[in-house]
């Protein structure tokens, strides 16, 4: 996928952006340099690798450092609820913003 000068000027227009021309010749360089980087890396037979949990687990062996998804707090609305200004049938209640 290459770029033209017509899709930067559209890229600026949507993103509010006042380029000079040789700023949009360095935006276009850039960019078709950055796909062509995409295209080079979607040219590549990934079938079958397994995907990485982090970049040096492929090299050495990394713990993972996250915690179990378990409750430690128990049931706590009734003590969040306390702290609400005003809540009714166990819902935070708030002022209406939108008529």
């Amino acid at each position: 996928m290459s770029l033209t000068l017509p899709d930067i000027d559209r890229l600026a227009q949507l993103a509010r952006l006042d380029l000079s021309a040789s700023e949009r010749e360095h935006m276009l360089t850039d960019l078709n340099a950055f796909f062509a980087v995409v295209e080079q890396m979607r040219a590549v037979d990934t079938a079958g690798v397994t995907p990485l949990a982090h970049p040096l687990s492929a090299v050495q062996d990394m713990p993972l450092r996250l915690r179990d998804d378990v409750v430690t707090e128990g049931d706590i609305r009734e003590l969040a609820l306390r702290n609400a200004p005003d809540a009714q049938d166990g819902l935070f209640l708030v002022p209406r913003v939108v008529e």
